[in-house]
This record gives structure tokens, C-alpha cells and sequence, in this order.
């Protein structure tokens, strides 16, 4: 029943956020996902997210590349600016809109096929250089689109749908971000709306690349017995590190726990992350106890789950430019071509 428009009258009972939306105002199109689908779920948790912060739709521009997971942001944020690049290639599209404006909120969507294979330079460059986004990856192992193929963050020794054995040790893209510099790094499952809305919130709010890798079980090919992205594998392996809390900047902060039970982040919009850690050893603000704690745990055929790293001190690509307050979109003529006294001026500096 995909070709059914959805109605664009809303009950008037409807609950408002801050800025006069209803959640129904952050839905898109009707999804032409396999039922069941995990990325159906993160759409979910993405319109939850938007609508508790009280953004308004036309401040978020969404890019994604290929796949199913970037066929998702036609099912949500319907009023916002997007723009589906090709295979791949979102980052550098996302890291050249990101530059022209710096006012809107940057979300790439992508996939574990699209992130983790043709677009494995994109995704490691954005990182390192800070961008300013929310990058969220919707992980199933597998090219939905091309019948369920292992995709490169498949582990090793996992089954197919029709019995094959994956050989290939996997890529860790949430690993692989701690390292090329990411400052907030999470991972969720598709079917933890709970971890995922504040994890989201926080990736959103946070003041430079924020990366979240989110299991998201492929019904049609990775859900059978075998598969290590299956909802019964995920859900019999996951270790959650830490339970997240986003508290809005104009609600009042309290803290009812004792001393050292809980660490507050505060966000570059004012907002706070809460952590509440539930393992006394993991620290979410260290980067390298958190790329060990990763990797003992992944010995363990465990998948960790909740914020696994956070930087507290975070700045992004045009902190590092020094690019100007006002858009590089709105500037004039006068701005960009100050005449030749001012280019001699600035080839006098260079020599």
C-alpha cells in the first residue's frame, strides 16, 4: 500500500512541541522498506529526536548515497532541505554544504555497503577533518538492494541466507571513527528506541563529527540463525556501556545520585548529555580506553551498545579554517572580491 499518500490533516489534539510541531510534522513518505525492516526503526527514533528538540524541520539538510538506508530520509523530516548523492559519495557533498552553510543542522545517512566499501575514503576524511554532522550508519552486513550479499562490516564466520560463510574479517566503522578522530562516537540497535533517541539527540547536538553505527537487522537476508546482525543474535550479545540521558537546555538540572555515579557533557547549543555509566571501569571522555574496551569486548563476541566516546572540548572544520561567522553563501561580492590591494596584501604574507 506504498502508493497511499499519508494525510496532511492532523488530529487537532495532536501533542506540540516548544516551536508548534506534532511528531506527524516530522514524518515523511510512506516507507517501501521489507516489514520489519531495522531502518524503519531508526527513522522512528530520528523523528522522535528532532521533534524533542524542538527543531524546526527547514534548519536540518539530510544527505545520504545509495542503498536502503539512503532511500530512508524520504520517510521522515519530509520539510527539510535533503539531497541523495551517488554511491558513497555523501561525506564530500555533506563537507561542501556544510561549508556554504553553516547555519543548518548536517545529517548523513548511509549504510554499512555505501560507508564501509566505495565510500570508505569519504566516511575516514570526514572524520578526521571534524565536520560538523550527525553521520549515522544503518548496519545490516548485507547489499539489501542486490539480494543480500555479505557487505565489509559482515564478521568473519558468519552465515548467509543461503548458508555461505563469511571469510573477510569485518570493518569497524564505529573503531575505525575513535581513531581517525571523531568526536562522539555511539553505537545502537535498530531495536533499542530507548538508547537510540538519546543517542541521536546528543550526535545532533554535539559541536563537531558526530558518528553513531546502528545494527539494523535485515529481515529479508541477515535475520536468520547464524547471522551475527540478526534481532535475536543482538539481543542475546549486547553489552550496553552506558545509559544516556539528554537534558534541554532551558529545563531545569538537577542530580540525584552521588558523587562520581554521573558525568555531565555539556553540548556546544547549551543542552547536556547525562551519562550514567553502567560499568565502573569505562570512561566515555577517554579515546583510547574506549578503542581497548571495544576490542575486549568484540573477543568476547559481544556487541557494545550506548555512548563510547565523547569529547567534552569538541570543535569542527571552520574552527579549524577560520572561516568567517556569516555563510559562505550570503557573502557578497564585495566580501569575496576585496580588490587588489587586499590580494597583494595577502601574497605578501605568503612569501
Amino acid at each position: 500500500m506504498t502508493y497511499i499518500a499519508k494525510p496532511r490533516i492532523h488530529h487537532p489534539t495532536l501533542e506540540k512541541n516548544n516551536v508548534g510541531y506534532t511528531r506527524r510534522d516530522y514524518e515523511g513518505k510512506i516507507s517501501t522498506l521489507c516489514a520489519g525492516c531495522g531502518h524503519d526503526s531508526i527513522s522512528a527514533a530520528l523523528v522522535q529526536a528532532f521533534w524533542e528538540l524542538d527543531i524546526q524541520p527547514h534548519r536540518v539538510a539530510k544527505l545520504s548515497g545509495i542503498g536502503c538506508s539512503s532511500k530512508t530520509p524520504d520517510y521522515f523530516l519530509g520539510a527539510s532541505h535533503g539531497f541523495n548523492t551517488v554511491h558513497g559519495r555523501m561525506p564530500s557533498v555533506l563537507t561542501g554544504a556544510n561549508l556554504a552553510n553553516r547555519e543548518l543542522l548536517y545529517l548523513g545517512i548511509s549504510g554499512d555497503g555505501d560507508s564501509a566499501s566505495i565510500g570508505l575514503g569519504q566516511f575516514a576524511h570526514a572524520m578526521r577533518r571534524g565536520v560538523r554532522m550527525a553521520y549515522i550508519v544503518e548496519n545490516n552486513g548485507v547489499y539489501g538492494l542486490t539480494k543480500g550479499q555479505f557487505s565489509a562490516t559482515a564478521d568473519a564466520g558468519s552465515k548467509s541466507k543461503k548458508g555461505a560463510i563469511n571469510s573477510d574479517s569485518p570493518v569497524d566503522l564505529a573503531a575505525m571513527a575513535l581513531q581517525l578522530g571523531a568526536t562522539y562516537v555511539g553505537r545502537g540497535f535498530s531495536g533499542n528506541k530507548a538508547q537510540l533517541v538519546p543517542l541521536i539527540k546528543g550526535a545532533i547536538s554535539h559541536g563537531g563529527a558526530a558518528f553513531i553505527d546502528v545494527i539494523s537487522p535485515c529481515v529479508a537476508f541477515n535475520n536468520h540463525p547464524g547471522s551475527t546482525k540478526s534481532y535475536d543474535y543482538i539481543r542475546e550479545h549486547n553489552e550496553a556501556v552506558s545509559r544516556i540521558d539528554f537534558i534541554s537546555s532551558r529545563e531545569e538540572i538537577t542530580v540525584d545520585a552521588n558523587p562520581g555515579e554521573v558525568v555531565d557533557v555539556r553540548q556546544h547549543d547549551g543542552s547536556l548529555l547525562r551519562l550514567r555509566s553502567l560499568h565502573p571501569d569505562f570512561v566515555a571522555t577517554d579515546r583510547y580506553a574506549a578503542m581497548a574496551y571495544m576490542q575486549e569486548h568484540q573477543q568476547r563476541g559481544e556487541v557494545l551498545t550506548g555512548l563510547l566516546y565523547v569529547d567534552p572540548l569538541a570543535t569542527d572544520l571552520h574552527t579549524a579554517l577560520n572561516t568567517t561567522d556569516k555563510p559562505l553563501n550570503m557573502l557578497g561580492a564585495p566580501e569575496l572580491c576585496p580588490g587588489a590591494a587586499t590580494l597583494e596584501k595577502l601574497n605578501a604574507g605568503l612569501r
